[in-house]
């Protein structure tokens, strides 16, 4: 429900960079139906501003790890800054918003804070799988080609494709320099500036966020602290949450003049009203980004209802631009720049230059520079402060996985390596002399940590459970046996995600209990020579390199960590995709090529059911505009643990 009632609303700002907030609040203090999910560190929740917050907590493979003392900080500092309610110390921007508290920092051995872009990536698909609207991250990694890793691109991607509306610390390295995700196109960026409107002078900037990116108040910004103090803090960590709480609200807004929300609206409309230069005389323009957040001018948009669908950046736009900016690169995602300082550093702020809402006064002050020592040098990491938020709680049922990949194997510690190596007697650290001693000693089988790979990087670990393990078992000896002799490429694999494991190298990953049902494996060689019979001899060759780079393009565009309703219904779309050999047969004979993959919500669906139509597009490149484009839809169910397809494959001409 919007909260309107003017009897509780907190005492009037005295912030001139957040003019126009009180009026956003008398028009509401957010709406139950928003849902913010903020990854960062563990979230305190028992502290008092939290109390009749709607703040749950997610449980992630960092969860352990992020109950160090510094990720639950940074965690409970950025949570406050939203959800924190109004009758309590600290006065959140959005309080009546739903939130979900998903870790994904957290306290490495060496005291170091991080997370992996994997990490990232699980979460932010963890994110769009719980409802959220609005995903704040307050941290990143500092990387100057403003590229991501392919998981963590595609995660991206699924925000993009759902109007789920990603908002990311710009990064606290003072330097012009670009942070993933900030910089990555779908992304809201968001630098911060003093209390004169000036940029920080830790705060980044660059030619990417002058288009995507605004200045937010980062200066002594009052929040929580674990056990029920609060304190000041400063950088981009900060100023991040207070445009997610304000983002959250306009959302809100339109919930009350009866519209369907629309986040990368939003996120047009707070860019086109920021406050650039202007007359005013500013040494370095680029510095502001596209300006400083406007709310009064932002407000009065949102409550015209104005039409600015072509203003804004559409979906297939900015999907075209992350995939043209998607390739690898060498280090994970770290925080923006600024971490949290040690309590005993002399980093001090001093109380009185508390300027932005909260009001409640603070007991403590601290700044967060950037080369804090307990970061570690890779990783995604705070942007300067502390974060967190939630939509699902700690006893939200087990996730739902339907995933694509290839079989790999770990021993979990150096331990359970050398003590296959004395049995078996045998170098099993080669796949060849693992099969060749677990296939004379079936048991042993349980003992090796069974993964799911994607790019050779581990992203599940398989543990087949239940009266049929063993089937589960020699069916990952099969599929890494066939894997190492040629004879397949793709694994598929359907489960339940619940645990977490450690691998030898020191890497946290979720467990997969596969349903043995759904476990299969397939070779693109073997399907190409069946879509090649009766083509012809002449150009038989030539076909079969089509047809081998066209459904390597299947599985790399569609590639997905296989959590969200969306990613389980591309997977098996793709899966059974390969079976139907007539639909490829088509395509090739009319010299067709992949276009598109997209997936939207299915109008033909059963009760308690939950479907998804996966589209693909041909087009004949030499006949662009001379040949219709051939579409085929798959309509996949995704309620059970193994989707199944929903009626037949539809196909049509598009004009």
């Amino acid at each position: 429900m919007n909260v309107t009632n003017s009897n509780i609303l907190p005492n009037k700002s005295n912030d001139p960079l957040l003019l126009g907030l009180d009026e956003l609040w008398r028009e509401t203090l957010g709406n139950s139906s928003i849902c913010i999910a903020v990854l960062d560190g563990q979230v305190d929740l028992s502290h008092p501003c939290f109390i009749g917050a709607n703040l749950k907590a997610i449980d992630t493979v960092v969860s352990a790890k992020s109950a160090a003392r510094f990720p639950i900080e940074h965690g409970t500092n950025v949570a406050s800054i939203i959800f924190g309610t109004h009758k309590g110390t600290v006065r959140g921007i959005a309080p009546y918003c739903r939130g979900l508290s998903i870790p994904v920092f957290g306290s490495n051995a060496d005291s170091s804070i991080s997370c992996s872009q994997l990490d990232l990536a699980r979460a932010i698909s963890l994110a769009v799988q719980h409802g959220a609207h609005i995903i704040n991250i307050s941290g990143g990694q500092l990387d100057n080609t403003g590229q991501a890793e392919p998981l963590l691109a595609d995660a991206i991607r699924l925000c993009a494709k759902n109007n789920v509306l990603i908002i990311a610390a710009a990064g606290n390295n003072g330097c012009e320099c670009l942070h993933i995700p900030a910089a990555l196109p779908s992304v809201l960026a968001v630098g911060a500036m003093d209390r004169q409107g000036s940029p920080l002078e830790s705060s980044n900037w660059g030619k990417k966020y002058q288009v995507q990116g605004v200045l937010a108040p980062g200066q002594n910004i009052l929040v929580a602290t674990p056990g029920g103090e609060t304190a000041l803090r400063t950088g981009t960590s900060f100023a991040t949450p207070i445009v997610s709480g304000i983002v959250a609200l306009l959302l809100s807004i339109q919930l009350k003049q009866g519209l369907k929300i629309n986040p990368s609206l939003i996120r047009q409309v707070i860019l086109d009203t920021a406050t650039g230069c202007g007359e005013e005389s500013f040494s370095d323009c680029q510095r502001l980004l596209a300006g400083r957040i406007n709310i009064i001018e932002a407000l009065k948009k949102i409550k015209k209802g104005e039409n600015m669908s072509e203003q804004r950046i559409e979906a297939s736009q900015l999907l075209q631009v992350i995939n043209n900016n998607s390739v690898p690169v060498s280090e994970s995602i770290q925080p923006s720049g600024s971490g949290l300082s040690k309590p005993n550093e002399s980093s001090m702020m001093k109380k009185e230059m508390s300027i932005v809402n909260p009001l409640a006064q603070s007991t403590q002050t601290q700044s967060f520079p950037g080369n804090s020592s307990i970061y570690a040098s890779s990783g995604v990491f705070p942007s300067g402060g502390n974060g967190g938020c939630g939509c699902g709680g700690n006893n939200t049922p087990p996730s739902l996985a339907y995933v694509l990949g290839q079989i790999g194997y770990d021993f979990g510690t150096e331990a359970r390596r050398d003590s296959f190596l004395q049995q078996s007697g045998k170098n099993t650290d080669l796949p060849t002399e693992l099969l060749a001693y677990v296939e004379n000693n079936p048991a042993q089988a349980s003992g090796v940590i069974w993964t799911l790979n994607q790019d050779t990087t581990p992203i599940y670990a398989i543990q087949p459970l239940g009266p049929f393990a063993t089937i589960g078992y020699d069916r990952l000896r099969e599929f890494l046996k066939a894997q190492q002799e040629a004879e397949i490429e793709r694994v598929s694999i359907p489960g339940v995600v619940s645990g977490k494991v450690t691998l030898l190298n020191g890497h946290t990953i979720p467990v997969l209990f596969p349903d043995v049902r759904g476990m299969y494996s397939w070779s693109t060689g073997a399907l190409v020579n069946s879509l090649v019979e009766g083509l012809g001899e002449e150009d038989k060759e030539k076909k079969i390199q089509e047809i081998h780079n066209f459904l390597a393009r299947v599985y790399y565009e569609i590639r997905n960590l296989g959590l969200s309703s969306q990613d389980r219904a591309i997977n098996y779309a793709a899966t059974n995709a390969f079976q139907v050999s007539q639909a490829y047969r088509s395509a090739i004979k009319d010299n067709m090529t992949l276009d598109t993959i997209g997936v939207e919500r299915s109008p033909i669906c059963r009760l308690g059911s939950d479907c998804w139509d996966v589209k693909l597009t041909f087009f004949n490149p030499s006949k662009r505009f001379e040949q219709a484009r051939r579409v085929y839809r798959f309509t996949v169910d995704v309620s059970d643990i193994i989707p199944v397809s929903v009626g037949t494959v539809r196909d049509w001409h598009v004009y």
